[in-house]
């Protein structure tokens, strides 16, 4: 019965792996999909962090758009990491520690969703206590996992 079960989650495993990376014809592709959504992602970091530091003034439906676009692209660039898909700016450790990398990025899209519903509440200061944690986050990942 043992056996069975650890065959049988080995072999779901290996499917999900294999599915993902079937999306991407060439790892180049892949490297694309996950730069784009990456660089959405940044962007609306960039113009919500602007009203959080004060730069811009404070729209609440600015902030929460930008906010629900951060929380949806938050879960997208991930599948873009499969074995075969190394390069553009990614260090070679994503591959290496992937349980670390993979823990991160589930951490991220966690915060990036709680930045999205301390937006909903429009209160800047809620907002600012998210974003905080979802920043320092993105730099985690930067640092560790990012050439520059």
């Amino acid at each position: 019965m043992k056996f069975r079960i650890a065959f049988l989650l080995a072999a779901s495993t290996l499917l999900a792996s294999v599915s993902a990376q079937a999306q991407f014809a060439k790892p180049e592709d892949a490297i694309k999909y996950r730069q784009s959504a990456l660089s959405v992602m940044g962007t609306h970091t960039g113009r919500l962090g602007a009203m959080v530091n004060g730069r811009v003034p404070f729209d609440a439906r600015v902030a929460q758009d930008n906010a629900d676009v951060i929380a949806a692209m938050a879960k997208l660039p991930w599948q873009g990491f499969g074995p075969g898909t190394e390069g553009g700016k990614a260090k070679a450790n994503i591959w290496t520690d992937a349980a670390k990398f993979r823990a991160g990025g589930d951490k991220l899209a966690a915060d990036a969703a709680a930045v999205a519903a301390a937006a909903k509440s429009g209160n800047l200061d809620q907002i600012k206590a998210a974003f905080g944690t979802y920043a320092g986050n993105c730099k985690t990942c930067h640092d560790e996992f990012r050439n520059q």
